[in-house]
């Protein structure tokens, strides 16, 4: 009796809403992004076009980092307090690890019959390489994520066991910080050859980007906290968004390339310490945008509209997976094309949108249509559920 009592009594956490906004909102910025690097490929290295959407690059670089603040506050929302690693491990794996061999195979297929990537008789040593580095198709995002799962019941335990938790922030700010600069300043003019895969390929390394992550368990553990500083200081906060946004084009050019003479790709590159206060700043200009999305959810937005988001949210993560089959049909319709670049900068917002409703049809089809769902980390049913039903004894009727 003590035990129902109990159960009925224990409340429901809320469904916050903000966080479909989130994931909706940075899943278009990763794929505008990339639809934006589609484009540059298929432009000449010189031009007032090329130049231009060049400069604008690292305005959308903090969508990445924005995915992993996400996870560190949705892990911590569900799994802080319940201490299952065991299930916690097999859910995250089983949803992920899964569309990871399978998107890889199937890309690897793709390309492969189509002219590009491995011979036959390299077909099984390339597609080992790709699933073990993470190097094609976007899929280093994959192996960061499971690298997480890995390592989140250490920062919950660093949490438990710190009782000041706005001094960890801090301290993984800093870290980070020193880790950006190390990378920028001394380890890419380093010859790394001899170096481990994983430390000489930063984008795949989880620790690269820790402070995003304890960003966002903090969040987590005090969101009502968090809300309320964002709130009053957002006028702030957007307006250093901007400016900071804006100033990414001087910090591209003028200093990266001008003071610095660094190539285009290391300027480019999202382990800068001005990059890393630039993406904080701008995950919580997008948080205080969530919030009030939920309230306008609460509101007067439309059922419809609100009902789409939520779906968007729930396949982000299959758009993820699926986007390298749509930029690539974004590049082979573009090099079809004997245009100008300045047309190409023009046809860039149609290229984005198809890139999208492409993206947004492959992973609604496998979020409706079974059994595709496990390709996006949500499948309509379990083969191990399946099995123990059939291992159930049949009763006879008394």
């Amino acid at each position: 009796m003590e035990a129902i009592t109990k159960t009925a009594v224990k409340k429901k956490r809320p469904y916050l809403y903000e966080v479909d906004f989130m994931r909706l909102f940075f899943i278009c910025g990763v794929l505008f992004n990339h639809s934006i690097n589609v484009v540059l490929d298929a432009m000449s290295t010189t031009g007032w076009a090329s130049t231009s959407l060049s400069d604008v690059r690292l305005m959308f670089h903090y969508s990445r980092n924005g995915f992993l603040f996400m996870s560190g506050l949705v892990l911590a929302m569900n799994y802080y307090k319940r201490h299952e690693w065991g299930r916690f491990y097999k859910k995250r794996f089983g949803g992920s690890l899964g569309p990871y061999l399978a998107w890889n195979l199937i890309f690897l297929i793709l390309y492969t019959s189509l002219g590009g990537g491995s011979t036959g008789q390299s077909f099984g040593l390339t597609y080992l390489d790709d699933i073990v580095h993470g190097g094609h198709y976007y899929m280093y995002y994959m192996l960061l994520v499971m690298q997480l799962y890995l390592v989140f019941p250490g920062i919950v335990w660093l949490f438990q066991h710190s009782q000041h938790h706005l001094r960890l922030l801090g301290v993984s700010f800093v870290v980070q910080l020193a880790i950006d600069a190390w990378i920028k300043f001394q380890l890419e003019y380093l010859n790394l050859a001899g170096w481990p895969y994983w430390f000489r390929h930063f984008n795949i390394n989880i620790f690269v980007y820790e402070f995003y992550i304890i960003f966002g368990v903090y969040t987590a553990l005090h969101y009502r906290e968090v809300s309320t500083f964002i709130d009053r200081h957002i006028k702030v906060i957007a307006a250093s968004a901007l400016a900071l946004c804006l100033g990414t084009v001087a910090y591209l050019r003028w200093w990266n390339m001008g003071v610095l003479h660094m190539s285009y790709d290391f300027a480019t590159s999202p382990h800068q310490p001005y990059m890393q206060v630039f993406d904080a700043v701008m995950i919580v200009t997008v948080f205080w945008l969530g919030q009030r999305y939920a309230k306008w959810r609460a509101g007067s937005l439309p059922p419809e509209l609100a009902q789409n988001v939520k779906t968007g949210a729930k396949i982000s993560f299959g758009m993820y997976l699926n986007q390298s089959f749509c930029l690539y049909l974004l590049g082979r319709f573009l090099g079809t094309l004997t245009v100008n670049d300045g047309t190409l900068l023009a046809i860039l917002p149609v290229g984005y949108g198809v890139v999208l409703t492409l993206s947004v049809a492959v992973a609604y089809f496998c979020y409706r249509v079974a059994p595709f769902g496990w390709l996006i980390g949500r499948p309509q049913w379990h083969p191990w559920q399946w099995l123990a039903t059939l291992r159930q004894p049949i009763h006879a009727e008394k």
